[in-house]
């Protein structure tokens, strides 16, 4: 049993929680779980993720699931597994400073946390 407590948003008016709407509390520790899960990345960095404008496209890929038919957990698993089978490109890092190759999702993840710990001193 997992009792880690999942961190609450910080941006409840955009980013992922403000994308899912009415889904939001159900959906954000589910996102949380499963980001963290595939990425290998603590639940503070994933918070980061989420919270960012990045957190809201990986929202708009969990409606696109939802809109096809599938359940929200299902829908945040396949949300997971695109961002995780794409990869991060010469041009994304040029521009974000991400390494190339490494999964999207964990180099977005990281790339959240690194600016939340920048923002922060």
């Amino acid at each position: 049993m997992n009792t880690t407590a999942i961190p609450a948003t910080e941006n409840e008016g955009w980013g992922y929680w403000g994308t899912m709407g009415g889904y939001a509390s159900v959906a954000w520790p589910l996102a949380m779980r499963a980001i963290a899960r595939a990425t290998a990345q603590p639940l503070a960095s994933v918070r980061a993720f989420l919270d960012s404008r990045y957190g809201r496209y990986f929202a708009d890929d969990v409606h696109s699931a939802m809109y096809t038919g599938q359940p929200l957990r299902a829908a945040t698993a396949t949300a997971t597994r695109q961002w995780m089978q794409r990869t991060i490109t010469r041009r994304t890092n040029n521009t974000h400073d991400i390494p190339v190759g490494l999964p999207h999702l964990t180099g977005f993840v990281l790339h959240c946390a690194r600016a939340d710990e920048l923002e922060a001193i």
